[in-house]
């Protein structure tokens, strides 16, 4: 059997899905390139969160949001690291909702697959909603959910043709966030070193309440927005089984993904309060990278940044509309969802693309009509929901990489470092997350919220688990 798929029979556990899924996957297409994937990774940790979003998280901790940074960019490298090495081994289009479905059981895969499709469909309908306000501000005769309408039907019909166009956008997009992000890392030494004017030295790290301005609660607050600035990333493991040579494409992704995620995130961060106090209302409010800009004296930074922001909107509806619909596919598959979603046309599950748009279209009219109840109950489960997946994650390589190394170690040729005790490290920083998240009262509501959807998606897969087991028995 081919290794594009889920894996060579004399290596599945008793819990892999049957051949027939097997093959079924193998159905898709195979067009993406080294190039994209690389791409893809790379993209994936550039997003609005980083250059919008984080100005929520240093409002909150101040200049000790690059420490935040520092530890949320060392659990992902871990995280990136065991899907490297599951992925390599054995290639899949569902990437870990398989493998934990294969060592866990079809609860663990169930859960985390529908948890990412989750996540992946309320971030499509908050981008949407994103981009659509920024096109009326350009174009103002188009409301905002008019732009939203059009950029869900462009995304969807992009993503109904093959997979090599999906690619082609996310290339572009991300070199375009990739040159915003150099030269804004260039434009920030050359500030710190004094070259726009007076460097401003140490003054912003230890002045305005010193480096924890806000203490112990500050950090708390914004540890969930820099975390949440990483999800996503894990598509690159989705996108490998569509490309033409799946292990070594995703071996190489992962590994140049690992140190970018240091030098884009904690790079820009230390840039931004180094130059810029924490407390400038334009931190929060306009976004850190407008208020460097500004600070150096760039003309037209709102501009610029608008554009940029708008792009890195644009890129991540594409490759969430790609991921969910891939995950959604895979999940079918193994009988974990309705039928009709695994249909495919022409090397595109249509039929799981089609639906991913439906449900991000909905979440959008959803954030119209009940802002503040449907839609933030929508977005505070995505928020959680990568957190649960990254559990899964490590529990799933913790099984998986034993079993290997009885059984196959020729197939890992990526090889999760310190194994296991950095795998125990990365599940117990997750915990700890969660136990920071239970001791205020919205993010106790955020993981009460979450902890209902995972119950009753980890009950159906138990089900389906129980289902196959009697039926094996009766054959």
């Amino acid at each position: 059997m081919s290794r594009t798929t889920t894996g060579s029979p004399q290596t599945r556990s008793p819990h892999a899905p049957s051949q027939a899924v097997q093959h079924d996957e193998s159905v898709l297409s195979h067009g993406l390139k080294q190039r994209h994937l690389s791409m893809i990774a790379l993209g994936g940790v550039i997003g609005a969160g980083l250059f919008v979003g984080s100005g929520a998280g240093i409002a909150a901790a101040g200049p000790a949001i690059v420490l935040l940074f520092v530890g949320a960019g060392a659990l992902v490298m871990l995280i990136m690291r065991m899907l490297g090495e599951m992925s390599a081994a054995r290639p899949s289009t569902g990437s870990f909702s398989v493998h934990a479905e294969e060592e866990l059981g079809s609860w663990a895969g169930a859960t985390s697959g529908w948890m990412y499709w989750l996540m992946l469909c309320a971030g499509v309908a908050a981008e949407a909603t994103a981009a659509g306000a920024i096109m009326h501000t350009w174009v103002s005769f188009i409301p905002a959910y008019g732009w939203v309408a059009i950029f869900m039907a462009f995304f969807c019909a992009s993503n109904l043709t093959a997979v090599k166009n999906f690619g082609e956008f996310e290339f572009w997009f991300a070199a375009i966030k990739v040159t915003t992000i150099v030269a804004f890392l260039v434009l920030g030494v050359l500030g710190i070193l004094g070259v726009f004017g007076n460097a401003p030295g140490t003054s912003h790290l230890t002045g305005h309440g010193g480096f924890f301005p806000t203490g112990a609660a500050g950090l708390a607050a914004g540890l969930l927005t820099t975390i949440s600035g990483f999800a996503g990333l894990e598509t690159v493991t989705i996108a490998a089984a569509e490309s033409d040579q799946p292990s070594r494409n995703v071996a190489r992704a992962v590994r140049t993904a690992v140190w970018r995620i240091a030098v884009f995130y904690i790079g820009s961060m230390t840039v931004v309060v180094t130059l810029v106090p924490w407390n400038n209302p334009k931190v929060a409010t306009d976004g850190p990278y407008v208020a460097v800009l500004d600070r150096l004296g760039i003309p037209a930074a709102g501009t610029i940044m608008q554009i940029v922001v708008l792009v890195a909107l644009l890129s991540a509806m594409n490759a969430n509309i790609y991921g969910s619909s891939r995950m959604a596919y895979s999940l079918v598959n193994r009988g974990q969802g309705p039928r009709i979603l695994g249909r495919v046309t022409r090397g595109v599950p249509a039929a799981a693309v089609l639906a991913s748009c439906v449900f991000g279209f909905a979440a959008v009219v959803a954030g119209i009509v009940w802002p503040t109840t449907v839609f933030a109950w929508l977005l505070n489960i995505a928020g959680c929901s990568v957190l649960v997946v990254w559990s899964i994650v490590c529990l799933t390589q913790l099984r998986m990489r034993r079993r290997l190394e009885r059984e196959a170690p020729e197939l890992l040729s990526v090889r999760m470092w310190g194994f296991p005790y950095l795998t125990w490290l990365a599940f117990t920083a997750i915990l700890g997350v969660f136990a920071v998240m239970a001791a205020g009262p919205d993010g106790r509501h955020q993981l009460a919220g979450t902890a209902a959807v995972v119950t009753a998606l980890a009950a159906a897969g138990h089900l389906k688990q129980r289902r196959d087991r009697r039926a094996a028995k009766t054959a």
